[in-house]
């Protein structure tokens, strides 16, 4: 009972960030089915693709909300100490880095000619999702020399995904 009472504002933080990211999934799920049902008389495939990657940057950036919502509530925290503090402060640095370096290299990855791209930049892999039937090997090779420029990563940590 005890640690109820020292807790509650962490609990209820974290309840409250819970029914944030339920609603945002129902949500997302709403407008997805209903994006898919409007455009299902069509037979042109771009609409799913579409669908695809508006639904996963949508919830990548909610997910990212909650992480960060996360975050400044461990800074913002009485309660917490100031090691805890310094180390939430550091990953939401690095979070937004990473953010940042992926919006860019998606932009960069369209700028190839490319339709649409989804990157996501992981500890120890980058992955990248292109509307492609197909990707040659020439292709593969300027979308993996981008996210290599533009970061840590080496050949064998990039995986460059085709979608159609």
């Amino acid at each position: 009972m005890e640690f109820l009472k020292k807790n509650k504002k962490k609990i209820l933080v974290l309840s409250i960030m819970v029914i944030l990211l339920v609603a945002t999934g129902v949500l997302n799920w709403a407008l997805s089915t209903d994006a898919i049902g409007s455009t299902s008389t069509t037979t042109s495939t771009e609409p799913s693709t579409q669908t695809f990657f508006n639904a996963y940057r949508s919830d990548r950036t909610a997910l990212r909300q909650e992480e960060l919502l996360e975050l400044e509530a461990i800074i913002a925290s009485s309660d917490t100490s100031a090691t805890a503090k310094q180390a939430a402060e550091e990953m939401k640095l690095e979070l937004v880095e990473r953010m940042d370096k992926e919006l860019y290299i998606e932009g960069l990855i369209k700028g190839q000619g490319f339709e649409d791209a989804i990157v996501t930049l992981g500890g120890t892999t980058a992955n990248v999702v292109v509307v492609a039937n197909e990707l040659p090997p020439n292709d593969v090779a300027k979308i993996v020399d981008l996210v290599v420029g533009e970061t840590s990563y080496n050949e064998k940590q990039v995986n460059v995904i085709p979608y159609s």
